[in-house]
Parts: structure tokens; C-alpha cells; sequence
């Protein structure tokens, strides 16, 4: 396997490239000695499964055997509306038919890859579609939500029920008049719609799911991939239609997008639905899946195999398709399914390359855990995404405000006091647990695994019998009666007099719930139909339940309007209010002041001032009590109540001073004054490109940066766009442009009398500079990729230009696709050249050295099961490290550190972050030693105190330093 590794092939034309001229294939199958492409007049004959099983009656043309383990062939002429798989012989006589694993466009059912137009797949104006404005990632506020629970109500008037396309049907109500569908989600204020998998998935067959006679399951919830970069069929009116699913698709992203809404697709690079019928076992059998020590498939995902994201192609493959997603279909950010099981390199260069090179708004995020065991040592579990961009899924925080996930267990709002200050850690953006600052924290309470919010609070309650919810085992109640029947006879809101909704427990620990997610720093999120009370009858894990459990109950928000107005209050208060999205730690521990924590009651102060909000202070308080508490406020003024139990939004409900009552199981926000800062008057208009020079025939984006008088900048706003010369460059109206034509001109973005102006040329690029670094000092036997910069005439860099290095020093250094492998100690020069031009480098190889850092722990209690430390920045190692016994009254771990590390940072933690030792990251500076030489340093639980030496010699007290 480790051969394979090394065969890296790092362009971007694998799969299909299709003109009206000809089609180019090419697959990467290094182990293949035989490749062909087979073309076919249809999608072939389908069994009583949905599945084509014999591929033999197709033509077959023979693949070019190519560089880095590539095959491709063109074949001349237009071939759209054929379809195709590859044939792929080993030298072992076996032979495999599979799917191109980059197909764009599939048969119903996946079973053949599709050559289509994509340009016919595109709606009306698509090239005008953009994204809505983000300007931070805490101003995200995420709704979760199944593409075919948004329209599958029996008594809604969608027309498109279950599909893409009830995403386009606007103007909807139901019978009072309530706004329902898209309406409702534009109403509701959210920014993000994030779509549980919406890949071509396997478990519900295509060519029976719009068949109301067929008995197949139609309903899942599609974590069980098949083809990872075509939409998934079943959402679509024509399934068997190759075209038809792509371009509803992106009717869909469109239309939320027209509604200032965001879509993140939900996507599962962990592990696919099979291995021998999966998309990549049978081109290159055994590379694309982990294994464990003893040579099976590792299974960290709990459904029979796990992706080996951490080797070169695997990784290339994750990554040209979430960019594939991002440019073809418009998608503005990835949720990452059992995250854990995704090495940390992996999710690093994902975002970095979203983050970097196509929109610095995209949202990356991702579940920090697995389904189970994995030999993967770099899991990319909580902790691991400090400072990379990406952000995690808050368990600690679900868990202190509800409780356990699918039992009786408590939290915050649920009941059990004496978890004010793991809430507190949440309304703090994590930044004392696991995260570095806000920005990566996903603030939830439920979401659509395990208990949802409603069904949840009724189990704390022990009230399930009552409601009659019956016990659910795979989508169907344990007793043997139908999903539907069970849900017919069960009533989960029997409680609830609608008179008096607001006063009904279970109703106010629901809004207690969510309304710490929505007023706490970091990004939150919240499960669909929660404002809406929605209820899945106590099933915990409707994956295959069936429409009759998991659809959206419309009727829902008439019946409870007093809660959804209270969702869309809390959201629009969000929107509004800045000194509810803070961005960096150092705003959250400068900015947020703790007024009471503990017994049942949290209440602290923003100074919105200090964050540029309208408001001067702001006070919220959170009391999970069953009785009316009295909470002090400051003296100096009177405090305005704009969030009760009765309401939330921006609008002044009450006025008190030096104390409030809030009522039981309830939140309160409240602010004092104005805080004078002035109205934001538009300045000026900066227009962001990511190059100023490029060659004709290109598509590109200008956006427009609204600035105020104070350089703040502004959102909400749009411009008219102009070219000075539309022969060179046109310019939409959406910022969207195309270079025409060599020559140079001037794009203006206006707004009023204000205007923006930015100068272009149009040219035939080439490589006028060339810049080339490693590390001053690099060490013998590691391996370093080099940072090479070619940059063009205009002065710009030229990404993914084309460069190739020499070496003049073969005994010190190697050469391997791209990479520096450092041999032996002495003097190497590497030259690297783009074009005309050319770079040298000299650097000395140092000899190889590790230094260890033993940490000793202690503990007044003794107890030291599951405590461990957390660990990054040694450059060998990061991650969980075990402390170990070594008698005595302590416990210590040796972390190795690799040679030119100065600092590493560390935190000791119980378990998975159930708690930790301090509040904040700590840091120990390695000093300049020898070789082999140990640093010790020596911690006392509930203090800081520690003590730092070196070889023996003690070189500080009280050495820690934190930021």
C-alpha cells in the first residue's frame, strides 16, 4: 500500500470531460494492467432491486496506460446521452465493472455513469446566481433539515411533495394563512439550510420511490453513499432522467439562495454504502479503505467500512469533489459526518482550499467523533480544528443543557441543577474547553439523530406513556403495528392547552433550550420543525421511519404561532445585535461579564458598546428552575426587558431597576440604553477579486465591501455593476464577469453616489518570478513540500501553476512527487522552475533529534481513570496522549517533540473534554537542548502552579503561559 502512496497523480481532469467535439476519459488505476471504457445506448436492464447487474453489452475501447498511474483515452465526437462504465482487468485474471467514482451524472439508481451537457443541467440566469452576504461565520445561524420531510405533509399544498423542486414553490399558506415552505423558512430569519446527504445515495430505490403502490422503502435519511458527486435521484421528478436531477437541484440552491439563505450540504467522505459494489474497490481494490491490525476493514463507522482519508488519493478525491460541489452547484458549506474518522491533515487542506482559494465565507464543520474503533491515530476529534478554520459540534454543550441524548438523563433545561457552568463554558463559545474561539463551536441541542427537542423533554418528564409513543426499533414500533398507525394513535401535545401555550412545561423548556443556543457565542443551530413543536413520537432514530414520522407537520404553525414568533424573535435579535456573534476569544473574555452561576441560574453582561452593538449592555439571564427567581441588575440605570417568557425581539416589553423577576423555567435579555455609536453612513465601496490580470476565456466574481464612516463594514446592500469596456470584460449585475478579449479596463460597483472602481487586464499570463522556500532548518529522514510561488507578469500569483524541481545534491536529499525527503546532515541546493524562470534554494539537512516533555499530573482525590492530556504542535504527535501510573501519588505522560519546535500547547482533560484542568490553552516553551534531553514539568490539579526543568536543573516557576 505504501507503493500506491506514492503514486499521486495531481491534476484535475480525472472522470469525464465532455465537448460536442469529443468526450476524454480517465481514471486513475495503478494496479489495473488492463483498462477500458465501455459505452452503452441506455442505462441496461434492471432487476426487481433497482439494480443493473450485467454489463456486458456494451463496446468497449481500450484506455491509454498514462503517468502516475492514470488511463485515459478520448473519443472524437459527441457523445452526450450515452452512458458508460469502466472495465478494469488485473493481472490476477479478475476483472471489474465500475462506475467512473468521478461520474457527474448517473442512470436511476447509479447504475451507470451518464454523458451529458452539464451546461444543459443549468436553470434560467444561474450564472447570476451568488451567494448571500456572510461577513463572519458567527453570523451563521444554521437550520437542519431533510430535503423530503421540508414537503411531505399530506394536507400541505406543496404540488413537488418529497422533491427538489418544493424548495421553488413560493407563496405558499396553509388555511389561516400562514406562510409555510421557503416562505416560512425566510420568515423564520435563518441564514444557512443545512441538507442532511443529498449525494446519490443507495438505499431507496429510484425507479419505485414515486410509485404509491410499490412497497419499497421510499424514506432515508441517505448516509449510505454511492456516488459521491451526483445529486441524489429520489428527491427528483424523473429519477431516471440524468439531467433532471442536476438541474432541480440547482433550481433549489437557487431559489434559497434568492431568499438570503445559504445551503451546506451534509456529506459522508467516511465511508461508503458497500465496498465490493462501492465506487472504488473495484478500480483499485484495497487502496480507498482502512484496515486494522489484523488486516480487516476497520469499522469506525459502525456500518462496515471506513475511507483511508489519510492516503494521497483518498484525500485528493475528497477534495476535488467538495470543490466540484462548491463551483458547479453553488454550495456554501460542508457538514462532515463522523468527522473523527477524517485525519486532521485532511480537513486542514479542505479548508484551507474552500477558505483560500474559492470563498472565504464557505462554512466547514464536521461531528468530532466516530461510530466506533478506528487504528486512524490523527482523528480529527474536538480539539484538533484549533485555529484550522473548521468548526466542531458542541456535545459538551448539548449534554449540560439537555442532557443524555435518547433517555430520562437531564440538563440545564430539562430539570437538573448544578450544570451552570458547563452552560456558561457553552454561552462562552467553548473557548475555556476545546476551542480556540468561537467561530469554532457548533452550538446545538438536538439535531436529527437520537431524541428530538420535544420528544426529548417529554422522556425527561417520564411522560411517554401518556402521549402513547410506542418503543421504536428500525422504523417501526416494537408492538408489530405500522409507523403510521402508531403515530395516529399516539399525542404528543396532550398536554398542551393552546390558550395557555406559553405556561405549558414541556413548551417552556423547549424555548429555554434552544434560546441559550441562539443567544450564546458561536455559531448555533437548530433541528427543523423545533419552532414548530415537531414531534417524532419517540422514535430515536428515524433513518428508514417513513414519511408518516418524519414530516414537517405544517399545521403546527398555527397552532403554536406564539412559539414560532419566538424563534423568529430570538433570530432577528441575533441578527441585530453584534455582541451576540463575537468572533475572536479575546472579545469573549474582555467583553462578557459573569453576573450569577449556579443553583439553576445563569445571568451574565455583554458590553455591546465594546462590540459595536446599538445597544450600550446587555444583560441575559437563563433560569432553569420550576419557581420565579429574583436576579440583581446593576444600580446605575434602568434595564429594559425585551425577551420574557411571553416574547423576544427587540421591542421594550418592561422597564426595572436593581433587580428583575424571572419566571421559572425562562430566559430574560435586557439592555440599558443606546449605546450612542453612530447610524453607519455609507463611505465607500472596496471591490475584492482575487486577481486583477487573466486570461480570456475566464469566469470570475468581484464583490462588492460596503465601508461606513469608521471603515466598519456594512452588509445588506447591493450595487450596479459597469465595465468601462464590455469587448474586454462583461460584468453582470450580480458580480459575476467573463474576460472576453485581450486588453485592460475599469469595473465600477456604485451604490447611490458612492462607487467602487478596480482596474483589469486581460493577457496571456506567464511565469515572470518565481519564488521557493522550505524551512530554514529541516532534519534528517523528515519530509518536507516546499512552498513554491510563481507569479506572472502583472505580479500576481499564478495558482496551480506548473512548476518542477531539480536537485544538485542526491546523498543529502530526495525528490518525490513535489517533496523535499531530507537523507542525511550536510548542504543541499533545490532549484525550482515555471516557464523562463527559475529559484534556487540553499539549506543545511541538521541531524535528527526528538526532546520529551514528561508531564507529571496530581490530584488531591487520587483518582486518575480517563484523565489524559491533549496535546498539540510537537510535530510528531498531536492529539490524546494517556497518563500513565508510575507509582507513587502521580500520574505522567511523555510526549516527544520533534527537532526546531520552540512551543507546544497542552490541556488535561478527562475522557473526551468531560472536564479539564483550568480555563484556557496552556503553552510550554521548549528551550534550545540537547538531543535526547528531558523536560519535565509538574501540574497540581486546581491550581497553575507548575514547575518546568530541564536535565534536572528547575529554569522556571510557575512557567506556563496562556493565551
Amino acid at each position: 500500500m505504501q507503493d500506491l502512496n506514492n503514486v499521486y497523480y495531481d491534476k484535475h481532469d480525472l472522470g469525464l470531460i465532455y465537448t460536442r467535439e469529443s468526450s476524454a476519459f480517465k481514471i486513475w488505476a495503478p494496479t489495473a494492467c488492463k483498462v477500458e471504457v465501455v459505452l452503452y445506448e441506455d442505462a441496461g436492464q434492471y432487476d426487481a432491486n433497482g439494480l443493473v447487474m450485467n454489463h456486458e453489452d456494451g463496446t468497449a475501447y481500450v484506455m491509454n496506460q498514462m503517468q502516475a498511474g492514470t488511463w485515459g483515452l478520448t473519443l472524437q465526437g459527441d457523445w452526450e446521452g450515452k452512458f458508460y462504465m469502466y472495465k478494469v482487468s488485473f493481472s490476477d485474471g479478475q476483472v471489474h465493472y465500475a462506475v467512473d467514482p468521478y461520474a457527474k451524472a448517473v442512470a436511476a439508481g447509479g447504475a451507470r455513469t451518464a454523458i451529458i451537457d452539464m451546461s444543459k443541467t443549468d436553470p434560467d440566469d444561474w450564472e447570476d446566481d451568488v451567494r448571500p452576504p456572510l461577513i463572519k461565520s458567527t453570523d451563521s445561524i444554521i437550520y437542519e433539515l431533510h430535503v423530503r420531510d421540508f414537503s411531505m405533509d399530506e394536507e400541505s399544498p406543496f404540488q413537488k411533495k418529497g422533491l427538489y423542486s418544493a424548495f421553488s414553490e413560493e407563496g405558499l399558506t396553509d388555511r389561516e394563512g400562514h406562510r409555510i415552505g421557503i416562505d416560512h423558512l425566510k420568515e423564520l430569519g435563518v441564514t444557512h439550510v443545512h441538507l442532511l446527504p443529498v449525494f446519490d445515495f443507495k438505499t431507496v430505490n429510484e425507479l419505485t420511490v414515486h410509485d404509491a403502490e410499490a412497497a419499497d422503502n421510499k424514506y432515508n435519511w441517505g448516509y449510505d453513499p454511492q456516488n459521491f458527486n451526483v445529486p441524489e435521484g429520489s428527491y427528483s421528478s424523473d429519477p431516471s432522467n440524468p439531467h433532471t436531477r442536476i438541474r432541480e437541484f440547482k433550481e433549489m440552491i437557487r431559489a434559497l439562495h434568492r431568499c438570503g439563505i445559504r445551503v451546506i450540504m451534509d456529506v459522508v467522505y467516511n465511508h461508503t454504502y458497500g465496498v465490493d459494489d462501492g465506487p472504488f474497490d473495484g478500480i483499485v481494490p484495497g487502496y480507498y479503505y482502512r484496515r486494522n491490525g489484523h488486516g480487516f476493514l476497520s469499522n469506525g463507522s459502525g456500518v462496515g467500512n471506513e475511507l483511508a482519508t489519510e492516503r494521497p488519493m483518498v484525500r485528493k478525491y475528497i477534495k476535488d469533489s467538495v470543490r466540484y460541489w462548491t463551483e458547479e452547484y453553488h454550495i456554501d458549506g460542508f457538514r462532515f459526518d463522523l468527522m473523527g474518522l477524517i485525519d486532521t491533515q485532511t480537513m486542514t487542506e479542505i479548508t484551507e482550499m474552500l477558505r483560500q482559494e474559492l470563498d472565504s465565507s464557505i462554512l466547514v464543520y464536521g461531528e468530532p467523533w466516530t461510530g466506533g474503533d478506528s487504528p486512524l491515530p490523527d482523528k480529527t476529534l474536538k480539539g484538533a480544528q484549533r485555529g484550522k478554520g473548521f468548526a466542531v459540534f458542541n456535545d459538551h454543550y448539548r449534554a449540560a443543557v439537555k442532557g443524555d441524548s435518547d433517555g430520562s438523563g437531564s440538563g440545564f433545561a430539562t430539570g437538573w441543577w448544578g450544570v451552570e457552568g458547563a452552560v456558561l463554558a457553552g454561552v462562552q463559545g467553548a473557548i475555556h474547553d476545546f476551542a480556540y474561539s468561537p467561530a469554532e463551536t457548533i452550538n446545538y441541542v438536538t439535531a436529527h439523530d437520537n431524541l428530538n427537542l420535544w420528544d426529548k423533554i417529554v422522556t425527561s418528564q417520564g411522560i411517554r406513556d401518556l402521549l402513547a409513543f410506542p418503543e421504536w426499533r428500525d422504523g417501526r414500533p416494537t408492538s408489530g403495528i405500522s409507523a403510521a398507525e402508531a403515530v395516529k394513535h399516539a399525542d404528543p401535545y396532550r398536554h398542551v392547552d393552546p390558550m395557555n401555550l406559553l405556561d405549558n412545561d414541556t413548551v417552556r423548556r423547549s424555548l429555554l433550550a434552544n434560546g441559550v443556543i441562539l443567544t450564546s457565542q458561536g455559531i448555533p443551530f437548530i433541528h427543523a420543525g423545533d419552532e414548530l413543536l415537531r414531534s417524532k413520537y419517540g422514535d430515536h432514530n428515524s433513518y428508514r421511519s417513513g414519511d408518516a414520522v418524519n414530516a414537517l407537520r405544517w399545521s403546527n404553525k398555527a397552532r403554536f404561532r406564539a412559539v414560532f414568533d419566538y424563534y423568529k424573535g430570538l433570530i432577528a435579535l441575533r441578527k441585530q445585535h453584534a455582541a451576540f456573534r463575537l468572533e475572536h476569544r479575546d472579545q469573549v473574555e474582555q467583553y462578557l461579564k459573569v453576573l450569577e452561576c449556579g443553583n439553576g441560574v445563569l445571568a451574565y453582561m455583554l458590553e455591546g458598546y465594546r462590540a459595536g452593538d446599538a445597544w450600550n449592555r446587555i444583560i441575559v439571564i437563563y433560569n432553569g428552575k420550576e419557581q420565579d427567581e429574583i436576579v440583581a441588575v446593576p444600580q446605575d440605570t434602568s434595564w429594559n426587558i425585551v425577551v420574557s417568557d411571553r416574547a423576544a425581539g427587540e421591542k421594550v416589553q418592561a422597564q426595572v431597576t436593581s433587580q428583575v423577576v424571572v419566571p421559572r423555567l425562562s430566559m430574560m435579555v435586557l439592555y440599558d440604553r443606546m449605546s450612542g455609536i453612530e447610524v453607519p453612513v455609507l463611505s465607500s465601496i472596496e471591490i475584492m477579486t482575487k486577481r486583477r490580470a487573466v486570461a480570456a476565456g475566464e469566469h470570475f466574481q468581484f464583490e462588492a465591501v460596503y465601508r461606513d464612516q469608521h471603515g466598519k463594514r456594512m452588509d445588506g446592500m447591493t450595487a450596479v455593476w459597469r465595465s468601462s469596456d464590455d469587448r474586454v470584460i462583461r460584468v453582470r449585475q450580480t458580480g459575476k464577469a467573463s474576460s472576453l478579449m485581450n486588453g485592460h479596463c475599469f469595473i465600477t460597483a456604485a451604490h447611490g453616489e458612492i462607487s467602487g472602481t478596480v482596474q483589469m487586464w486581460v493577457d496571456d499570463l506567464y511565469p515572470a518570478r518565481i519564488e521557493f522556500a522550505v524551512d530554514k532548518s529541516i532534519y534528517a529522514t523528515q519530509t518536507y513540500r516546499p512552498h513554491v510561488t510563481v507569479w506572472n507578469q502583472y505580479e500576481e500569483v499564478m495558482a496551480g501553476a506548473p512548476y518542477t524541481l531539480e536537485k544538485t545534491t542526491p546523498r543529502v536529499i530526495a525528490l518525490d512527487n513535489g517533496k523535499v525527503k531530507a537523507i542525511r546532515p550536510g548542504t543541499a541546493v533545490v532549484a525550482a522552475t515555471a516557464g523562463e524562470v527559475r529559484a534556487e534554494h540553499h539549506f543545511q539537512v541538521q541531524p535528527y533529534y526528538v526532546r520529551t516533555v514528561e508531564i507529571e499530573y496530581s490530584r488531591p482525590d487520587g483518582h486518575y481513570e480517563g484523565w489524559n492530556v491533549w496535546v498539540w504542535g510537537t510535530g510528531i504527535h498531536d492529539g490524546k496522549i494517556p497518563l500513565h501510573a508510575e507509582g507513587g501519588h502521580s500520574v505522567k505522560a511523555r510526549i516527544r517533540v520533534a527537532p526546531g519546535i520552540k512551543r507546544i500547547g497542552y490541556i488535561i482533560r478527562l475522557n473526551e473534554w468531560e472536564k479539564r484542568e483550568g480555563d484556557r490553552d496552556y503553552f510550554i516553551d521548549i528551550p534550545p537542548s540537547p538531543a535526547n534531553e528531558r523536560i519535565k514539568v509538574h501540574v497540581h490539579s486546581g491550581t497553575r502552579e507548575v514547575v518546568v526543568a530541564v536535565g534536572g536543573q528547575k529554569i522556571r516557576l510557575h512557567g506556563l503561559s496562556s493565551a
